[in-house]
């Protein structure tokens, strides 16, 4: 196929990730991807704002300057939120970035009517500034429903793409091809001497024993840490896990925790190339969320529909909330994620039981969901639709008391639409 023949679908292809997901990747070794890049800008149809990294731009602060410079002169009223920050916000990101986020996010939901691209391109100069990775990741969580960030450069960005994808945040394009597996490059054998089970309490299994050897908590959590990304520096860690000590004092623990890791596991679990950290690619490793998400993928994007023995699968893999011991931001960040992708897997099996008249297998499906997030009021609307149909209005009735009664204890008052179906079942 030649370029010409290729661009077109590949093209097509963004377009649609665009509407799938807050923040699209054209991957490093995208053929296409400065082409695409062209493409997007040359299409009289899409609206575009676009900004090419400088070498400047190597932490948030530049990069924030320089990037509302840039775009209030694609339009006018661009900046006024950001140019109204304190600088002292702007130069300590990682005290004030939810300020930061918030701001920029005020200056994109102001900018265009309709959906609209930001193009983010020679992103590879910012791959050690881990403020404005966590402000792209950060952003993922806030975008405007109609705004579409895309990312282009020549490595991968170290966000937490796998997450991202579990959350509908993040895709990867290279070329016509959404990435549906090894994220990051690493394998995922099933058959792995070592294997880390992350949904739930966390075990890490070396040989089929269990590794309970850690010389504290915090080895074991640094490789969760470094397995929820591409790999990350030593700063990054430290002022993930250490940001109350000064840099010499949390370089030193880093280091200590690191040997205590390869001591648990016997081996070196963590490859530094000078620059930054990952698992080592030689050691064979299976990672639940790995496979978790890329079976949702398969279910979502395969080209055959997927099965009700698909997603069940996909659920049994989640064995509970990620890491659901510990409550560190991280974790609970990434807990979400693999929180709402269950619920997903949960519902499509619902669903599935509905179509089949199996009522009763759907209702018990539901309160799966349920359990695992009872504020979400569309699954309890979905089960009281299922009592009603059923015709146990007492139970539905039962239902909606308790789920009342909750609301009045955390200040969250239901919505119309709750409500307005409890009128419908008990009129």
């Amino acid at each position: 196929m030649s370029t010409r023949d290729g661009i077109e679908p590949a093209y097509h292809r963004l377009l649609q990730a665009s509407r799938q997901a807050k923040i699209v990747l054209l991957h490093p070794e995208s053929r296409l991807r400065s082409l695409l890049v062209a493409r997007l800008l040359c299409d009289e149809s899409a609206k575009v704002y676009y900004y090419a990294l400088d070498l400047d731009d190597s932490n948030l602060f530049n990069l924030v300057i320089c990037l509302t410079d840039a775009l209030s002169k694609q339009h006018k009223t661009f900046g006024r939120h950001i140019n109204l920050l304190p600088e002292a916000t702007l130069r300590d990101p990682a005290r004030h970035l939810q300020t930061i986020v918030s701001a920029f996010v005020k200056e994109l939901s102001e900018t265009a009517l309709g959906e609209f691209f930001l193009v983010l391109d020679e992103f590879d100069r910012a791959d050690q500034a881990d403020d404005i990775h966590r402000f792209i990741e950060r952003l993922s969580h806030h975008l405007p429903e109609r705004c579409a960030i895309v990312l282009n450069g020549r490595s991968l960005p170290r966000l937490p793409w796998q997450a991202m994808m579990a959350k509908r945040q993040g895709l990867i394009l290279r070329d016509d091809q959404l990435v549906m597996r090894q994220f990051y490059q690493r394998p995922n054998p099933a058959d792995a001497s070592i294997k880390i089970l992350s949904l739930g309490p966390g075990f890490v299994f070396l040989n089929d024993q269990l590794v309970d050897e850690w010389e504290g908590h915090l080895p074991r959590l640094l490789l969760f840490f470094v397995l929820e990304h591409p790999e990350v520096t030593r700063n990054h860690v430290c002022r993930t896990f250490w940001p109350e000590l000064d840099a010499d004092q949390a370089v030193n623990v880093f280091h200590v925790t690191k040997r205590r890791l390869h001591k648990a596991l016997g081996v070196d679990i963590l490859a530094h190339d000078g620059a930054y950290y990952r698992v080592n690619p030689e050691v064979a490793c299976y990672l639940d969320t790995q496979d978790f998400v890329e079976r949702l993928l398969a279910c979502r994007h395969g080209a055959a529909p997927a099965s009700i023995d698909q997603w069940q699968r996909i659920a049994r893999l989640y064995r509970g909330p990620f890491l659901h011991s510990h409550d560190d931001a991280w974790i609970v960040e990434r807990r979400e994620a693999y929180r709402l992708a269950y619920i997903e897997a949960l519902m499509q099996s619902a669903e599935h039981w509905i179509g089949e008249g199996k009522h009763e297998l759907a209702l018990m499906t539901l309160g799966k969901a349920i359990e695992a997030d009872y504020a979400q009021e569309i699954l309890h609307r979905r089960a009281l639709q299922l009592y009603h149909h059923l015709g146990r209005r007492a139970e539905a009735v039962a239902h909606y008391q308790a789920l009342e009664a909750w609301a009045k204890a955390n200040d969250k008052p239901l919505s119309a639409a709750t409500q307005e179906m409890v009128q419908r079942i008990v009129s």
